[in-house]
């Protein structure tokens, strides 16, 4: 007779809610807890399988009729810029990323406040106060990094530092094979820099000095205005019912 370890992930299944991505639709999502010594390995096997992290919480769609949410990861060393992601870069020549633990402040609270209520008003974190923020950041038992987004100072070059205010920040996991942005953020009065972009375009070049080959951005759902973005980061690769499939085309 065979028993499972005590320590082993057991998955629960939540009840239909309405879909954030497509009306008329409902989601459904199975999740594990992510605590104790092996969370560290289940993060890095949960993310290669589909999931993604929240808190210690790793959870995948599982909707009964719909398989619209599908994992992207970018295929790191062999990706090409686009002549309009040249110019983001370009836009943003001027900030320096600084990748630090993975503790809060209040201005990134502030930050963060700022763009929900620009970007994300009717959304499912709209309400999150300071604590909401604080456990998002801190409630992590897997390597999270927060990368600070500021211009660049006259200390930059020997601190890699920014100074003056936070404009954009970025929630960072790192995992055996790439790094996963959980959750990212800006200032919406710089929103012309196109600093989401921008971010990715960074992350994709620090999975590339680490020699991790991916860049893992979520889920890409076909439909959905919100996450069209996602499919422009190529090559990549999608999660399919027969594993992960190359995509080299929007």
């Amino acid at each position: 007779m065979t028993s499972e370890p005590r320590d082993g992930p057991q998955f629960y299944l939540t009840s239909p809610t309405p879909c954030p991505y497509l009306p008329g639709r409902e989601e459904r999502k199975v999740f594990t807890h992510l605590v104790g010594r092996r969370a560290i390995a289940l993060n890095d096997a949960l993310t290669e399988s589909g999931f993604r992290r929240s808190q210690t919480i790793a959870y995948r769609p599982a909707c009964e009729d719909c398989r619209a949410c599908v994992s992207v990861r970018v295929l790191v060393n062999e990706f090409t810029l686009t002549r309009n992601m040249r110019r983001v870069l370009e836009a943003n020549n001027d900030l320096v990323g600084a990748p630090l633990a993975a503790r809060p402040t209040s201005e990134q609270y502030s930050l963060f406040r700022g763009y929900l209520d620009s970007r994300h008003s009717a959304g499912g974190m709209a309400e999150m106060n300071v604590l909401d923020y604080t456990m998002m950041v801190e409630d992590s038992h897997v390597e999270t990094r927060l990368v600070e987004y500021r211009r660049r100072g006259p200390d930059t070059a020997i601190n890699g530092r920014g100074a003056g205010p936070l404009l954009a920040a970025c929630l960072t996991d790192v995992l055996t094979d790439g790094l996963s942005m959980v959750y990212s953020f800006y200032d919406h009065e710089h929103a012309a820099r196109s600093p989401g972009t921008f971010m990715i375009l960074d992350h994709i070049e620090r999975a590339r000095r680490l020699g991790l080959p991916y860049l893992y951005l979520g889920y890409w759902v076909e439909g959905s205005r919100k996450m069209a973005y996602k499919a422009r980061f190529l090559p990549q690769q999608r999660l399919g019912m027969d594993g992960w499939e190359r995509v080299e085309r929007c």
